[in-house]
């Protein structure tokens, strides 16, 4: 690192820790030449997660987008702040850890929704009829159906009966 003083190339570390949830480290240096004294700031720098949209558009992930999605569906259920928050940070960490750095928005929902399902019946029926787009009764009814049939399928694991 260059002194940013007398651009000598050569500079020591006098102490360093870490901050801001120990994702940024700063560290106090000094020039080897002028002597003078300063501060350095280090942190990782990622790659931005990019969206891909149905019709092929490209955005910067936005977790405030599925947060916005899992609120409406929790919208007068049982389910905490502190739950959803969670929901959305495994979500976006699981996003983050994907080896590329661009995900398809179908596998967004998907995740939200195999989330919802564990956590609240109702709070997923409502984001799967909006994110599916269901177009008329009868496909609503049948996602339903199929939710009772994992459900008794579930239960029947669960105490040991195989159906």
């Amino acid at each position: 690192m260059k002194c940013p003083f007398c651009n000598y190339p050569d500079t020591g570390v006098i102490e360093s820790r870490t901050i801001e949830n120990r994702q940024v480290v700063r560290r106090r240096r000094y020039c080897k030449k002028c002597h003078k004294r300063f501060t350095t700031h280090e942190r990782i720098e990622l790659m931005p997660l990019i969206v891909i949209k149905k019709d092929e558009r490209r955005e910067s992930f936005n977790r405030d987008k599925i947060k916005r999605g899992i609120l409406r569906a929790c919208e007068k259920r049982p389910i905490s702040m502190l739950q959803i928050e969670q929901m959305v940070d495994e979500i976006e960490e699981k996003l983050k850890q994907s080896p590329s750095n661009e995900v398809r928005t179908q596998l967004i929902g998907q995740m939200v929704m195999n989330r919802l399902k564990k956590l609240d019946e109702v709070a997923y029926v409502r984001f799967a009829s909006v994110y599916r787009h269901f177009e008329d009764v009868g496909s609503f009814l049948k996602e339903i159906d199929r939710i009772k049939v994992l459900k008794q399928k579930d239960k029947g694991e669960r105490y040991g009966r195989n159906n």
